[in-house]
């Protein structure tokens, strides 16, 4: 298939549609035992290898792809994820939703260690470009809203229903990496951001332009450095892992509770962004 035609295109796409929900896993997310009868599959794509196998199975009545956006094994830093294979071959496989989970430092004083964020917003502060569409056929999509707003729905009831403390909106603002931000960095992102990270926005942006719904579950591993503590990695993993039972909370509900029809404008992306 050539770069820039639509995936809907694809015949073999409507023939089997072998996941309808996908998860993509971050820092300790990733727990193919969460679905029944699995298997993985490996999938090629034009546009290279994705970050592992998927692992496809039941959950809850519905088939669920996890995909482990690092490798399974966590071998893959940020600036190497081939985003656009991972999505292409959810896509492929006939994924109509992503729920991503992120690790993200906080930029405001009231989003503290521990709590859990469904950024509504993002700013993207790279210097790449992230499309499907390199020609010749161009599409401009819109990303006014860039995650769908009934996935966000759903995450919020859920969390408000499990008794866990989250954060309803934020604006989440990516870097590239590996690298943390230098302090003098950080005390600027805080002027137009509430959370840091460096992986969900390629992601929301891809997603968008094949028409699928994406939503994040973010956690906050720490105050970023504007706050004169320095990061470690140590810390973030001491506090991912007070973090992971709810993020996975939270998604299990989300899973059960997302209607697979969908009335959001995700699923129509495209119509009106043709040039």
């Amino acid at each position: 298939m050539a770069s820039g035609s639509r995936l809907e295109d694809d015949t073999d796409i409507v023939q089997d549609r072998v996941a309808d929900i996908g998860i993509i896993g971050g820092t300790g997310v990733y727990d193919p035992d969460l679905l029944k009868d699995s298997r993985t599959i490996e999938m090629k794509t034009p546009y290279g290898q994705p970050s592992d196998k998927i692992t496809v199975g039941m959950y809850e009545g519905k088939k669920v792809a996890i995909l482990p956006r690092h490798g399974s094994r966590h071998t893959i830093p940020p600036h190497k994820i081939n985003f656009r294979a991972n999505i292409w071959a959810l896509k492929k496989m006939g994924v109509s939703r992503v729920f991503a989970t992120a690790a993200v430092g906080s930029l405001k004083e009231d989003y503290r260690a521990g709590d859990v964020v469904i950024p509504d917003q993002f700013i993207c502060w790279d210097r790449g470009v992230h499309t499907f569409y390199d020609g010749p056929n161009v599409y401009h999509v819109s990303m006014a809203d860039p995650f769908c707003r009934d996935m966000r729905d759903t995450l919020i009831r859920a969390a408000g229903e499990l008794g866990i403390s989250f954060k309803d909106r934020g604006t989440y603002l990516r870097i590239e990496g590996p690298q943390f931000s230098t302090r003098a960095a950080s005390k600027m992102y805080r002027q137009f951001a509430d959370i840091i990270g460096m992986t969900a926005v390629p992601e929301a942006i891809l997603c968008r332009e094949q028409e699928i719904c994406f939503a994040v579950v973010a956690t906050v591993t720490d105050y970023d450095v504007w706050a004169d503590e320095p990061v470690s990695i140590e810390a973030i993993k001491s506090v991912m892992a007070q973090n992971l039972k709810n993020m996975k909370s939270i998604l299990e509900r989300a899973i059960r509770d997302i209607p697979l029809d969908r009335g959001c404008e995700c699923k129509d992306a495209l119509k009106s962004a043709g040039a």
